[in-house]
């Protein structure tokens, strides 16, 4: 195995360089990027869309962890060597209303409260829909969304907000949708969105939902299972879907009487094991194989193998909450897990599960090409801290060969700071690596973002182009590259001036 590591520094990372990308950035842009460095591959064309918290305060009431903000949604078309930025907030109604009242009028999941102490957020339980933490675009739909409700759909061109979306009816009003679908390249023929949502409480519902390239329902079936159930994301295979039940209780009464968030309220228990539930794609009954007590939020990618099914997952030895701190930004990153990347060999007959670890050092936000979906892979892309122990901000990117367990890392210590990286294939392109590792990172020397684009087979090499946005754009959780041109007609030379 050998690793391509970057160059030891004596610190990777200002705290205070960190924070400053956590403003709120109220404004909304449209314009040519014209602040280029090298070259934007004319192969590259279509529309980067991503999602994340705009507002980290509601007219200086702070949030009080950034997962609480509202959605703020980029997209960057690329076409002919050239770029066009666009962003917008996710008109929600809880959006609107508290921008016309000018301070917060719902609490946040993560701990934000309405001004007034307890006596105004007790027995308050109405959820805010955020619309912050992912944007797909899927039969002609471009959605945003979050994860406890409905999701809201723009109009792709403009990122106007036209209104929610219940899926051609799959979900009725009131109802939610997973922020974390999956791309079913074609394993059954037709590309299929495939989906779910959770009901959780004493025991917690899985409701399963694949819909074809029209956007009509192909199948839905739930499970049930004992216990309270926090998941944001999953896998998928040609025959399964994988989810992982934390090790984790939800004790309600600090969030009844307004004194925490919903989130505030979980407590991880390292003497119980995960849950590994693997739910048949036809809807045959779900399997449950126990494996070693970790936290997932993310999972990289899943596949069937020698009559076995294996799942590669960020995972984390406890629940990475705040603890209680009364500020997201004071953060104490050496008490906070770090998440590692582990794979878990699942035998089905047996109903067992071992563990290896596949990167040791801390990793999130794990991509790949898209025809590797639910397939064995060999090409992972993952953002990674620049030092090789310990926990601390994204600063790098990492390719991981799964086969070799060969490495190779590009970093932006000490004052780049990345987001999810996402792969895009170079059309026409036999190598699942070739392509183009897109990044929209923040820049604490200039104070703005940078879109950098790596070439796949070439990492360690660093960017092919840089992006530099005249502004900063907070940092983001999840976003979709769609080969679809999503911009106004080449610019001209009066644009330019």
């Amino acid at each position: 195995m050998t690793t391509t590591q970057p160059r030891p520094t004596a610190a990777s990372f200002s705290v205070d360089d960190w924070r400053s990308g956590y403003r709120s950035q109220p404004n909304e842009y449209s314009y040519w990027v014209t602040d280029i460095e090298g070259t934007i591959p004319t192969e590259l064309e279509g529309t980067l869309f991503r999602n994340g918290p705009g507002l980290l305060d509601i007219h200086g009431h702070p949030v009080k962890h950034p997962f609480d903000g509202d959605g703020l949604v980029c997209s960057i078309a690329l076409r002919n060597g050239q770029a066009y930025f666009r962003n917008r907030f996710v008109r929600t109604a809880a959006y609107l209303a508290e921008q016309q009242a000018q301070k917060p009028l719902y609490r946040g999941v993560f701990g934000t409260q309405k001004p007034g102490g307890p006596l105004a957020n007790a027995f308050d339980l109405k959820l805010k829909n955020i619309a912050n933490t992912h944007i797909v675009y899927w039969a002609d739909k471009l959605l945003a969304l979050w994860e406890a409700a409905a999701p809201h759909r723009l109009d792709p061109t403009t990122l106007d907000t036209l209104g929610l979306d219940y899926l051609n009816g799959l979900i009725s009003p009131g109802g939610s949708f997973t922020a974390h679908p999956r791309i079913d390249p074609g394993h059954h023929g037709d590309p299929r969105l495939v989906g779910f949502s959770v009901k959780t409480g004493l025991s917690s519902t899985i409701t399963l939902y694949e819909l074809d390239a029209d956007g009509n329902a192909l199948s839905q079936h739930s499970h049930t299972i004992p216990g309270f159930a926090f998941i944001h994301d999953f896998a998928i295979t040609p025959n399964y879907a994988i989810f992982f039940q934390n090790p984790v209780s939800f004790g309600p009464l600090p969030f009844l009487l307004g004194l925490k968030g919903a989130a505030e309220c979980i407590s991880f228990d390292p003497k119980q094991p995960t849950k590994i539930l693997v739910v048949p794609r036809n809807g045959d009954p779900m399997q449950v194989i126990d494996t070693d007590p970790c936290f997932v939020f993310h999972h990289a990618n899943a596949f069937e193998q020698d009559g076995r099914v294996v799942i590669d997952s960020v995972c984390y030895d406890s629940f990475p909450s705040l603890d209680g701190s009364s500020d997201f930004l004071e953060v104490d990153f050496d008490r906070i897990p770090a998440g590692q990347l582990w794979r878990f060999t699942l035998d089905l007959t047996a109903g067992t599960a071992t563990v290896n670890t596949l990167v040791s050092r801390c990793v999130e936000f794990p991509t790949l090409h898209p025809d590797a979906m639910g397939r064995p892979y060999r090409h992972l892309f993952i953002g990674t801290a620049h030092g090789a122990a310990g926990n601390a901000p994204l600063q790098a990117l990492l390719k991981l060969d799964t086969h070799t367990g060969d490495t190779q890392i590009w970093s932006a210590a000490p004052r780049g700071f990345m987001g999810e990286p996402l792969f895009v294939p170079r059309p026409q392109a036999t190598e699942l690596d070739d392509g183009w590792v897109l990044v929209l990172m923040y820049n604490a020397e200039r104070q703005c973002s940078d879109l950098v684009i790596l070439a796949g087979q070439a990492i360690a090499a660093g960017p092919i182009a840089r992006l530099k946005l005249p502004h900063h754009v907070p940092y983001g959780l999840h976003g979709s590259f769609v080969p679809h041109y999503f911009g106004p007609e080449a610019r001209t030379t009066a644009a330019l001036s």
